[in-house]
């Protein structure tokens, strides 16, 4: 339920814009820093928002006129590597100059090449039906570039980025057809094997101003579209022919985006307001090209208006509120009105307590209003007639700096409650023949506690974490279903040395997941109810450590580190009900990953 914004502008993904998106297509060299801001962000940001916004920060600036950068990367896949045809191979180049005083220019290549796990797998020249064919973890290749440039003057500035993003990923069925000759006595072994293609294109332009008067304006358009495609074919193991080739474009997703606010209108100390408006007009589909019946007209769009305010009044240098509205007209569903209330509050020796309390809601996807995928052996179906995903949280913030002869310490103490009704799911609708279909369930609660803590030093920081998190799930038309509490524990941990005589480096990354429980529909009491029964996800611990060191006055700088050093595969689900999917193993664990894996990464950096 959190918004995924790249510079202040959701991003498109396979799950619509801003949310459900898949970080791993986001090139983190192009990261400057990531800004959270947790509590209910709906009034300023609409669908979507329901529990915050997670805001991308690009890299936009250099100090010196000219500045090059290119990096390889080499990393095993569990105990697998190969130059070519196995592990991972990563490659960058990015370019930046600074025009003069006032224009930027910048570009940006990156390769990320995942030649696939093949495990127990045997790849995809193998011809044995017992299957063995394919890969564990399927390979692919994803491809960003970017280009950015920026004007900046002292009352104005302004920001262009463009983006393509390609993701080739390949599947290799692990049936094999012999197709024998019996004349010949020969065979010609064949699988039916697909190839996934993404393609999406972003355009974003942003700018801000302050007018003589001290008002301070900001504006953002952009216009994003992906389109997904499958190419299905016979492939011929041996000959490494292809017949019956099929093309079809099976998800798309168009988006014209605009928001923009006004603040600092009127000159006063304690008091301040902000106008704002946001338009999303989105066009596409989402449907699955494999079954035996495929819509004809598939495409549907929407269109979002919006427009909100917010007032922030500084009762006393200690106490300041800001309570806020939006209404919000969408074609698709009722129009809305959304409203946040903030506040903080300074004691005394560094404390500060922030609280939020706000109403936000989720939006159905196009996945979740249209799929449709029904052939011999599936019948799985969007709802049309979904209702998007209203709710509201509670965030508390309790933070303490302080401050030492040889260190600072940081710590936060968090409280939040999340309330959804109508919430989304997948569910059994028919079990003769066996059907599902999205459809709103009655309530879903979350309540969390977390402890974060920071202590820093010239040489060594680190940071640990710990969430205590319970979920409720209710629906009124299962008789049987339990809505009680379920929990769960997390702890984070990170911690980084710098070996100043050496200039380098030391950084170890700790995650510990308690156990995860789950109501499971199990069968049918004798009156045909569905029972439900708890299904419990083990406890796992994961472990990451990296050496950074810069050699020749910081122009070179090598990092090598592992990934996953526990080792960890998968953890056991008991109780499980289910029939695997894409990344499970099978009915009583669940995959996590591919192994321990180490990398090594050299990066050139050229300033002039």
């Amino acid at each position: 339920y959190f918004n995924i914004l790249i510079d202040n502008i959701p991003l498109v993904g396979d799950n619509g814009l801003g949310n459900n998106i898949d970080l791993t297509q986001v090139n983190l060299d192009e990261i400057e820093r990531i800004e959270i801001v947790e509590g209910s962000m709906g009034v300023e940001y609409g669908a979507n928002a329901v529990s915050g916004i997670i805001n991308i920060i690009t890299k936009k600036a250099i100090d010196t006129n000219w500045q090059i950068q290119a990096s390889i990367q080499e990393e095993t896949v569990g105990g697998e590597y190969a130059w070519f045809d196995e592990g991972r191979h990563i490659q960058s180049v990015n370019v930046a100059h600074n025009i003069n005083e006032k224009w930027f220019a910048k570009a940006g290549f990156n390769r990320n090449d995942f030649a696939g796990y093949f495990g127990d797998k045997q790849g995809k020249d193998y011809y044995q039906n017992n299957g063995l064919r394919g890969y564990e973890w399927l390979p692919k290749v994803q491809l960003n570039t970017n280009a950015i440039i920026n004007y900046k003057s002292e009352l104005f500035q302004l920001d262009y980025r463009f983006d393509y993003f390609n993701e080739v990923l390949n599947y290799y069925d692990e049936s094999v057809r012999p197709n024998i000759d019996i004349g010949s006595q020969t065979s010609n072994p064949s699988s039916t094997d697909k190839i996934y293609t993404t393609n999406r294109f972003v355009n974003n332009l942003n700018i801000y101003g302050r007018f003589k008067t001290g008002a301070n304006y900001k504006a953002s358009f952009s216009y994003q579209q992906q389109e997904r495609d499958i190419n299905k074919f016979n492939y011929y193991i041996l000959t490494e022919e292809k017949s019956n080739e099929t093309d079809e474009t099976y998800q798309s997703t168009k988006v014209f985006f605009s928001n923009g606010s006004i603040n600092n209108l009127v000159k006063n100390d304690r008091f301040n307001f902000q106008f704002g408006y946001e338009t999303r007009f989105i066009k596409g589909f989402d449907t699955q090209a494999t079954g035996d019946y495929t819509q004809f007209d598939k495409t549907q769009s929407q269109t979002n208006l919006a427009t909100y305010a917010s007032t922030e009044y500084k009762f006393t240098d200690k106490l300041i509120v800001r309570p806020g509205l939006r209404y919000e007209y969408n074609s698709q569903f009722y129009s809305k009105f959304l409203g946040s209330l903030s506040a903080r509050y300074l004691f005394v020796h560094g404390i500060e307590l922030r609280a939020n309390i706000g109403s936000s809601y989720r939006t159905p996807s196009f996945e979740e209003l249209y799929y449709y995928f029904v052939d011999s052996n599936h019948d799985v179906r969007g709802n049309e007639n979904l209702n998007p995903e209203n709710g509201y949280t509670v965030f508390l913030n309790l933070k303490k700096n302080s401050w030492f002869d040889n260190f600072t310490m940081l710590n936060q103490l968090k409280l939040s409650y999340l309330s959804l009704e109508d919430k989304i799911d997948l569910a059994i609708v028919n079990t003769l023949p066996l059907q599902y279909q999205y459809i709103n369930i009655d309530s879903y609660k979350l309540w969390g506690l977390t402890s974060e803590n920071t202590i820093k030093t010239d040489r060594w920081s680190l940071n640990l974490g710990a969430t205590l998190q319970g979920i409720s799930r209710g629906m009124n038309d299962e008789v049987n279903v339990d809505d009680e509490f379920l929990y769960a524990f997390q702890i984070n941990t990170s911690s980084t040395y710098h070996i100043k005589k050496w200039d380098t480096y030391i950084t170890l990354l700790y995650k510990y997941n308690g156990e995860q429980e789950n109501y499971v529909a199990t069968g049918t009491d004798s009156e045909g109810n569905s029972t439900f029964s708890i299904e419990t996800i083990d406890d796992y611990s994961w472990l990451d450590a990296s050496v950074k060191k810069s050699f020749l006055a910081d122009k070179f700088l090598l990092t090598i580190g592992g990934r996953n050093l526990l080792n960890i595969t998968s953890v056991d689900i008991r109780n499980s009900t289910s029939n695997g999917g894409t990344h499970s193993g099978g009915n009583n664990n669940l995959l996590l990953g591919y192994g321990r894996s180490f990398y090594i990464k050299l990066l050139y950096n050229l300033n002039f």
